[in-house]
């Protein structure tokens, strides 16, 4: 538990401050999330877009309804 903010604040500003850029690792550790989401059915590029059609429908109806309100 953080006890005081301000200081966390302080050593995080540091923290991000020393810390260079590893492209290449934040590129593996992308690719590890993914093949993990995946792995875990949590995301599946292959149904990436089933269902679009209800989505876009009720997103059209809540609109309708905000704008009529």
């Amino acid at each position: 538990m953080i006890k005081n903010a301000r200081q966390f604040r302080r050593f995080e500003k540091k923290l991000i401050q020393r810390e260079t850029v590893d492209i290449a690792r934040n590129i593996r550790l992308f690719e590890e999330m993914y093949k993990e989401a995946v792995r875990l059915g949590r995301f599946c590029p292959q149904d990436a877009l089933a269902g679009i059609e209800v989505d876009i429908e009720i997103a059209a109806a809540v609109n309708r309804v905000s704008v009529s309100s």
